[in-house]
C-alpha cells in the first residue's frame, strides 16, 4: 500500500476534537455550560477567534448551542458524525478578505467613474430595501464587492475575491450568521458600505483601502464578539476539567 501524504488539520478542528471527546466522556454533561471562551482560549493556548471557530464547528455537529451573552450550552448528544466543519474557518477567511479586498478597493478607486458609483449605490439601496430577505440581501452585498473587483479587469483577482466571498455559504459560516447577525448588524454593514462608496466616489485610494479593511475587520469582530460576559464569573470550576497540559498545538503555539 503506497504511503499517502499527511495533511495537517486546521488548529480549530484539533480543538473541536478535544472538546468533543470531553463532552462524549461526560466531563460536560447535557445541560451544562462550557467554561468561558477566555478561559478556554487561555488553556488551549490559542486566540479567541480560533476557539470561536472550534465552538461553532461543534454547534454545527449538534454538540453545543451558542447563546450570545450567555455562553455555550452542551446539548443532549445527537451523536452527529464529525466532518460538518470546513477546513477554512470563516474568521480566517474574513482576515484574508481584509488584505485582498483592501488592496482591490485602493486600485479600483483611481479608475472609478460616475456611472460606477451609481451602480454601486443601487446595490447598497437593494441591501437596505431587502432587509427582510436574507438571500436577496446577501446577493446585493455580493454584487457590490464583485463590481469593485471587476473594475480591475483581472480574472485572477476576481476568482480570488468572489471565491472567498462565497465561502460564507459553508455550514460553518451559515451558523456564524445565524448566531451573530441581526438587524443591528445589518444596519452597521450598510453604514460601512456607504463609507466604502464615499471613498470610491472621491477616487481616494487610501480612504478606499481603509474603508474596505474597516468593514471586513468589523465583520470579523462581530462574529468574534464576547459570548460570555454573564457567565465568566461562574466558569472557574468547570474550566478545571481541561488540563493545561493538554495542548493541541504543541510547544510552538498557534
Amino acid at each position: 500500500m503506497p504511503i499517502q501524504p499527511v495533511e495537517p488539520r486546521r488548529l480549530y478542528l484539533q480543538i473541536a476534537d478535544q472538546l468533543r471527546s470531553l463532552i462524549a466522556a461526560g466531563e460536560f454533561p447535557p445541560g451544562s455550560r462550557l467554561p468561558a471562551e477566555r478561559d478556554l482560549a487561555k488553556r488551549f493556548g490559542v486566540s479567541r477567534p480560533t476557539l470561536r471557530e472550534a465552538l461553532i464547528a461543534l454547534e454545527v455537529e449538534g454538540y453545543v448551542v451558542v447563546r450570545p451573552g450567555a455562553g455555550i450550552l452542551v446539548t443532549a448528544q445527537k451523536h452527529a458524525p464529525p466532518g460538518g466543519a470546513d477546513d477554512q474557518g470563516p474568521l480566517e477567511i474574513l482576515r484574508a478578505r481584509m488584505v485582498i479586498e483592501g488592496e482591490i478597493a485602493a486600485e479600483a478607486a483611481a479608475i472609478m467613474e460616475p456611472e460606477d458609483i451609481a451602480a454601486l449605490e443601487q446595490f447598497v439601496v437593494a441591501m437596505k430595501a431587502r432587509a427582510q430577505d436574507e438571500g436577496a440581501r446577501v446577493e446585493a452585498d455580493r454584487q457590490f464587492h464583485r463590481y469593485i473587483v471587476t473594475k480591475l479587469a483581472n480574472k485572477v483577482l476576481l476568482r480570488l475575491a468572489i471565491g472567498l466571498f462565497e465561502e460564507r455559504d459553508t455550514p460553518l459560516a451559515r451558523q456564524f450568521a445565524s448566531d451573530f447577525d441581526d438587524a443591528k448588524t445589518w444596519a452597521a454593514v450598510l453604514a460601512e458600505h456607504r463609507r466604502i462608496l464615499l471613498a470610491l466616489a472621491a477616487r481616494d485610494p487610501e480612504k478606499a483601502r481603509k474603508a474596505m479593511r474597516h468593514h471586513l475587520q468589523k465583520s470579523h469582530d462581530r462574529w468574534a464578539r464576547d459570548l460570555d460576559r454573564e457567565t465568566r464569573a461562574n466558569s472557574n470550576e468547570s474550566a478545571q476539567r481541561i488540563s493545561p497540559n493538554r495542548s493541541p498545538v504543541g510547544p510552538f503555539g498557534e
